[in-house]
This record gives structure tokens, C-alpha cells and sequence, in this order.
């Protein structure tokens, strides 16, 4: 399984932990940066490049932290095909996954430690979509378009 991951400046070292989880469970990774914790960038950009590797590899995940999370949560879901959920717990993950087929987990770097974070990560990527008609057709629904004047 694919997993692209990504932090802004505040994220950084609870991304460096999930990876050593991620890597100590074999999974393959790819780290999106930022790869510097003393390099103060905004959040749009590791948010946009997982969010556009994972819309372009079928099947893989995304795991973004900033944080309160919720800026990299808004960013991502900006992308049709994304559906990025902010989990500060493993039931609030698997239900993500379960019920909504998220392809990302956004995670808190000020509200989570990482004894925590890894095993929302791993249950979000362990957890199966319940593929059910009405979610189906719930989840189709978040990519309709409308214009606005």
C-alpha cells in the first residue's frame, strides 16, 4: 500500500514518529515533506502535493499533520476526489474509513503525541470502506460542482 505524508513546520517531528511507525509496519512511503523544521512555510503546500498524489495513485492514502490539523483538512478536500478527515482518535479513524472512504488522515501535531497519532494512522490505513448504496452515493456527492456568482 502507498502512503504519501506531509507536514508543515509545526507537524514535522509528529511526522518523523508515524514514519518510523509506518516503516516499522512495512509500509511503502512517501515522505512529502517539509523536510526542515526551522523552514516556516505555509500549510497549503505539503496539503496539496499529497492531495494530488494520492487523486493520482489509485488506492493510496494520505497522511497530512499541521497544527490544529484543520488547516490541512481544508486544503486537501479543495481537490475533487479527496476526502480528507480530521481524526484526533482511532474511532473517529475508522469510521473516517468505514463510512466516508477517506483517503487522508489529518492529524493534530498540538493535540496529538505520537503514542497516539500512530494508531489513528494505523487504523485509518487498516480500515476497510463499508460500501454501502447510500454511501456510495453520499460520498459521489461531494465532487458535484456548482457555480456561484
Amino acid at each position: 500500500m502507498q502512503v504519501f505524508i506531509g507536514a508543515d513546520y509545526r507537524g514535522y517531528n509528529l511526522k518523523q514518529q508515524i514514519l518510523e511507525v509506518l516503516a516499522s509496519k512495512g509500509y511503502n512511503v512517501s515522505d512529502m515533506g517539509t523536510f526542515n523544521p526551522q523552514e516556516v512555510g505555509d500549510f497549503n503546500d505539503p496539503a496539496v502535493d499529497v492531495a494530488k498524489a494520492v487523486r493520482e495513485c489509485p488506492g493510496s492514502f494520505g497522511v497530512l499533520v499541521c497544527d490544529s490539523a484543520h488547516g490541512v483538512t481544508m486544503q486537501a478536500n479543495r481537490f475533487k476526489g479527496i476526502r480528507a478527515a480530521n481524526c484526533d482518535n482511532v474511532d473517529s479513524a475508522k469510521l473516517a474509513r468505514e463510512h466516508d472512504d477517506a483517503n487522508i488522515v489529518c492529524l493534530s501535531a498540538h493535540f496529538l503525541m505520537a503514542e497516539i497519532a500512530g494508531p489513528i494512522v494505523l487504523t485509518f490505513l487498516d480500515t476497510p470502506f463499508k460500501k454501502l448504496e447510500r454511501r456510495v452515493r453520499r460520498i459521489n456527492r461531494l465532487d458535484e460542482r456548482e457555480d456561484y456568482d
